[in-house]
């Protein structure tokens, strides 16, 4: 009889924590060691993205005029996001072709992204990704600056990787 009455108040406890489900519980987002996430939503963006540690090097986000959005961290970290997809088969022919910034190899190919090595006077890499987030298309690339040198393989490839792991931040209808 314990049983019977013990495996009801199990299964009605059940029944009620599963019935009040209404209310999603999101879940945290926890960054790679070394890193932080940077919630862009209060910048119009719906998605998260993981930074270098915001606490050893000064974090800046420039809005564009485009709608674009420029994310900075120290010296070897700076992302654009634009609000569009690239055409990834017109820009590799682009980089091919370029006969100031000469292309040695791609590093990576990936349908939604490139990260490649070329060289102006010495070695610099680049890459560009698209992401869908939602029902909109974002393209991430290294904002390239003529005030600094090149990044080097590691950075590009830190940035390359923390747009890879975007992370939808989908608000709260409570909250919002």
């Amino acid at each position: 009889m314990k049983k019977r009455v013990h495996m009801i108040v199990l299964a009605s406890v059940a029944l009620f924590v599963t019935s009040c489900g209404d209310k999603k519980v999101e879940e945290a987002i926890v960054a790679p060691e070394g890193m932080s996430v940077l919630d862009l939503s209060k910048f119009g963006k719906p998605f998260a993205i993981f930074v270098p540690d915001t606490t050893k090097a000064k974090l800046i986000v420039q809005e564009q005029t485009s709608g674009g959005l420029d994310v900075k961290v120290g010296n070897n970290f700076a992302i654009t996001i634009n609000e569009q997809a690239t055409d990834i088969e017109l820009k590799k022919s682009d980089i091919k072709t370029d006969e100031i910034n000469k292309f040695k190899a791609f590093v990576s190919e990936e349908p939604t992204g490139i990260m490649w090595e070329s060289e102006i006077t010495k070695p610099e890499f680049h890459f560009i990704l698209n992401q869908k987030i939602g029902t909109s298309e974002y393209s991430f690339e290294d904002l390239k600056s003529t005030e600094s040198e090149p990044f080097g393989k590691e950075a590009v490839q830190k940035m390359f990787d923390s747009a890879k792991q975007i992370k939808e931040v989908k608000k709260n209808k409570e909250n919002a």
